[in-house]
Formats: structure tokens, sequence, C-alpha cells
């Protein structure tokens, strides 16, 4: 401030500010281009939703006719539709609330562990997991629930059941199933996040709290976990977001004939009957449903977290 006036900071021209930060942007550039061409690009094939899209050669995108809302009546119209809307649903409320807070009390108990080797392997044994295929994991999950597999044994030495069972081939247990396998799958590396956001606390403020007589469970209730609450806002914002994304590799794996009802969720849904079957317009359809609930769901959860922090994530 000069003279009672407020001097406004000199504005570079764009093509200087790009000069001096040069190699940051040659950094992101792979990315931004790679963004641009598998996530913006693919979106003008939405237009076939709105086609009676069938390919054949020499004819354009734009050749085919349109119908309008066609695909989108036909899939609200079809009863096998809010079957599958109810096991993706059910599936992925079973992950948030299971699979979420899960990796967040590990991070925390992980973090109370002071030998550094013992934590060093537990966080190596944990992270693992994660870069197993799904294939692998419903190969290992099969043998551990087979008739003879591990976990009937082990019921049976304990004589809590009497002749073995079938876990795979009981349709309500599905979703148990498949949440049990995700968590296995990703506590390990879910929990990197919440690891570093706690060593990101202030030392002082424990050692404070060890100097009034605060016991480890009160210096976690009060310290870590108001320390950790934005990013814990941030990653359950974004889950709800895609809670309706959840995916089929699992479901694909582990499912069987026995356990159908239970086990197609919206994106063996579009495989079955919209790939499969050629109807590549009705396949397209249920992808943009898919787009716009998770927007919705994204932004709602963003306006309660607003509401609730007085911060937004998005």
């Amino acid at each position: 401030m000069i003279n009672g006036q407020v001097l406004k900071p000199e504005k570079k021209p764009l093509t200087k500010l790009m000069i001096k930060q040069r190699y940051l942007i040659l950094m992101v550039l792979p990315f931004v281009i790679w963004a641009v061409i598998f996530k913006y690009l693919p979106l003008w094939g939405w237009v076939m939703a709105f086609q009676d899209y069938k390919p054949r050669a020499g004819m354009g995108l734009l050749d085919y006719p349109f119908v309008g809302l066609k695909h989108f009546i036909a899939l609200f119209q079809d009863p096998m539709f809010y079957d599958v809307m109810r096991n993706t649903l059910g599936m992925s409320f079973l992950q948030l609330f299971i699979g979420f807070p899960l990796p967040i009390i590990f991070a925390i108990m992980l973090n109370e562990v002071k030998n550094i080797r013992y934590k060093k392997f537990i966080q190596t044994s944990t992270y693992l997991p994660h870069f197993v295929s799904w294939v692998i994991v419903a190969g290992i999950f099969s043998t551990l629930l087979s008739g003879d597999g591990v976990v009937n044994e082990l019921l049976l030495f304990l004589g809590i059941i009497k002749e073995p069972v079938s876990f795979l081939a009981i349709p309500k247990w599905f979703w148990g199933i498949c949440t049990s396998a995700e968590v296995w799958k990703e506590l390990g590396w879910n929990s990197i996040i919440f690891l570093a956001a706690i060593t990101g606390i202030d030392p002082t403020l424990y050692e404070a709290a060890k100097v009034d007589g605060a016991s480890r469970l009160q210096s976690i209730r009060h310290i870590t976990l108001p320390g950790i609450t934005n990013t814990i806002l941030v990653i359950l914002v974004l889950d709800i977001g895609w809670m309706i994304s959840i995916g089929f590799e699992k479901q694909y794996l582990l499912g069987n004939s026995l356990v159908q009802d239970y086990a197609k969720v919206l994106d063996l849904y579009i495989l079955d009957y919209g790939i499969k079957l050629g109807r590549y317009s009705f396949g397209t359809a249920i992808g943009i449903f898919k787009s716009v609930v998770s927007i919705i769901l994204l932004y709602g959860a963003n306006k309660l977290a607003k509401r609730w922090r007085g911060q937004t994530v998005i």
C-alpha cells in the first residue's frame, strides 16, 4: 500500500509464465493427453444412446437414425434393471459402511506401533494384495470357501457346523463375500493416505498430551482423529460419488448360476444385455445413467460436507 492505494500484484504475460514453468508443464502434459484421449474424446460416443446404432461399413456416427429417449425408456421399463440397481447399491453401501472406516482404523493402529521392523512388515504384507489381480483373489477365496476349504475345516473342527457349507452357493451371503474380498485386497492400500495425514500432525501435540496425563486412546480421540478429519471427509465424498461404479470383476469371478440374482451389478448388466447382444445404444444409455447419478451423488455429498464442516471438496 502506497499513499493509501492498494498495489495489485503485477500480472506476468502468459508466455513468460509458461516459459518459467515449462518443466512443470512438460511433467503434467502426458497425463493431460491421456485424460483427453481416454476420458474426454469417448464422450462423443454418447450420441449413440440417442440412436439405433448398428455398426455398418461406410456409415459415420451421425448417419444413424435418431430415436430420442427410446433406450432410456427401455432401461427404466426393464424389471431386471431394478434388481441390478438393488445389488449395485447394496454392495456399495456395504463397502462404504465396512470398507471405508476399516482403513482409517488400521492406519491409526499402525501408527501406534513403535517397533519399526514389525510396522514395515505389516505395511508391506497388507499393501501386496492390491497388486494381485482379481482373478487370483477370486481363486483364493473360492478355494478357502469351498466344501473342503480351510474355512469349512475350521468350522467343523470348532463344532460350529456339522457338515460343510457351500458358501458361494448361498445367494444372501454373496454381498458379504464380495465385500470381504474387496476389504482384504484394498485395506492396506487405502490406509496409505490416512497414514500420510497422520504423519502431518504436529508431534508436539502428542508430547503435550502425554505431559498432561492423556492416555493413548485419549490422544487418538482428541488429536489424531481431529487431525485427519478433513482427509476423511474428502475421501468419503469421493467414495460416495463412486458408489454406483463398483466395477464387475469380483462379481463376475466369484459369481455363479446359483447366486446370479444377487451377483449381477450395473456393469455386468451393460456387458450381458448391451455389448454381448450388440445393443450398443442401450449399453451407452446405461453408461450415461451411471455418469449422471455419480455426478448427482458427488455434488450432493459435497453440499452435505459444506453444511457440516464448512468445507467443500470440489
